[in-house]
């Protein structure tokens, strides 16, 4: 019988735009409301996190970076025009990080799916902040996928994460450049925010292979997503055999919300869930804004817990097989693929 547990605490909330933001506290009511709806959200299920210490912020944060977070949280300002700050965000910041903490904690304790429900989101922040020559950090603070890898790498030698936002995790691939002992699979939207993760960026000097960029088609849809899963994704798990896999999970890909073009649906986020319920999953809540939150992330949770959602792609785009055959082409260098 798998675990299934949510680390997850009403400060969280306290991370809270003035006017209208689409990064908002409501986000965790949508996400809240679809588990409930699922049956998947119960009072028993879930537990508090602790807060992490700022030395360990500082071993995926450049300390000028975590300071200026700090005292601008004494009140309310923007780091850039896409991302501010709030006086509760220092402590939210700092409880989600503990949340991710304790998501791996538990993952390699016992196999299962531990998600990490958290605000603010993390997986555009680099070491000192935009990452990658990026315009701005995307909504993020810290780096809470990165912060679970790092813990993961602590723990077993070795870390695996995947990143399934619509959006390119540059934050997570740059504190992790020329680390070869963390592979980071990214499957995300091309050429759009934050203008990177592609198929050629592999990984800096000695790491080369260990980061895999899937960059995919605008407009592209389930049977788009199942075929890269299915056929990049999928072998390197195997090939890799990672026991205890991080998960950066976005719902903003999910067909209805606004931030991008892609028109994923329940059918691919079961099939990611049920795909990956052979490992232990510490899994951190990203992006996603409305509806993908109320049907994606219930669907991802539900394919993984009964491991029914298994699907093979019947129609996949022309666009999506030429990206599918690109990325194998240079990753057949360092994987059986």
């Amino acid at each position: 019988m798998f675990q299934y547990k949510i680390f997850y605490s009403p400060l969280f909330r306290e991370h809270r735009p003035e006017g209208y933001h689409p990064e908002n506290p409501n986000r965790l009511d949508y996400a809240i409301n679809g588990l409930k709806e699922a049956s998947l959200w119960k009072e028993e299920l879930v537990e508090e996190p602790s807060d992490v210490s700022v030395e360990e912020i500082l071993t995926i944060h450049e300390s000028r970076y975590v300071e200026r977070i700090r005292n601008l949280s004494s009140g309310f300002s923007y780091l850039d025009p896409d991302t501010y700050v709030s006086p509760g965000t220092w402590e939210a910041a700092q409880r989600a990080l503990g949340a991710a903490k304790e998501a791996v904690n538990a993952a390699v304790k016992r196999k299962g799916l531990y998600l990490a429900l958290v605000r603010p989101p993390g997986h555009h922040a680099g070491k000192s902040g935009r990452a990658f020559s990026a315009p701005t950090l995307g909504f993020c603070i810290f780096n809470n996928s990165a912060f679970a890898t790092h813990t993961l790498k602590e723990l077993t030698g070795e870390a695996l994460v995947i990143d399934f936002d619509a959006h390119h995790g540059n934050g997570t691939q740059e504190i992790f450049w020329n680390d070869p002992d963390v592979v980071h699979i990214d499957i995300h939207e091309r050429d759009i925010y934050p203008w990177s993760g592609y198929p050629h960026d592999v990984g800096g000097k000695g790491a080369e292979g260990s980061k895999v960029n899937i960059p995919m088609p605008h407009y592209s849809g389930d049977d788009d997503y199942i075929l890269a899963w299915n056929r990049i994704v999928l072998p390197i798990l195997k090939e890799k055999r990672p026991g205890i896999v991080v998960v950066s999970a976005g719902f903003d890909g999910f067909t209805g919300e606004m931030l991008t073009t892609l028109r994923l649906t329940e059918r691919f986020f079961m099939h990611a869930g049920a795909s990956l319920s052979k490992y232990s999953l510490a899994m951190i809540f990203e992006g996603g804004y409305t509806v993908g939150l109320m049907r994606g992330l219930p669907a991802f949770v539900r394919g993984y817990l009964t491991g029914e959602g298994w699907r093979e792609p019947s129609e996949p785009s022309y666009d999506a097989i030429k990206t599918v055959e690109n990325v194998l082409e240079i990753q057949r260098e360092w994987w059986r693929l």
